[in-house]
């Protein structure tokens, strides 16, 4: 099991900068792939970045590309996500993702992207205003 805890959310205005972390405890060696999500009232969860966790490879949505870093750190078993230059359509909910995956001979690693991921933070709240 995985458990996830994020951090750093607030309201900022256009332009502003914010700094989200996640804390992960648990089986962390199981951990694959992370990734921020987001949702915002009334639109459906969308992913914001995400990082291939034994390379350091990133890839992020085309909205934030820019302006969003994904970055960790293994000794402090932390994710986090630097936002730049903040719009208002950046405002929602943010929370942080885990896909578990371990080598069995068998099934082929998986690509990390914005699906199968199995444990999730509760949530940080970001707002942007204009």
């Amino acid at each position: 099991q995985v458990t996830l805890r994020e951090s750093g959310g607030g309201s900022v205005q256009t332009g502003g900068s914010l700094r989200l972390s996640c804390e992960v405890s648990g089986y962390i060696q199981s951990v694959y792939c992370m990734a921020w999500f987001r949702q915002a009232p009334g639109k459906m969860r969308e992913g914001v970045g995400s990082i291939y966790v034994a390379g350091g490879t990133t890839r992020y949505a085309d909205s934030v590309k820019g302006r969003f870093t994904i970055s960790q750190d293994s000794l402090e078993n932390r994710l986090y996500l630097q936002m730049n230059s903040l719009k208002p359509d950046d405002t929602g909910t943010y929370s942080c993702a885990a896909l578990r995956w371990e080598p069995d001979g068998v099934s082929h690693p998986p690509r990390c992207g914005f699906t199968g991921y199995s444990s999730w933070g509760q949530g940080t709240q970001v707002t942007v205003s204009s």
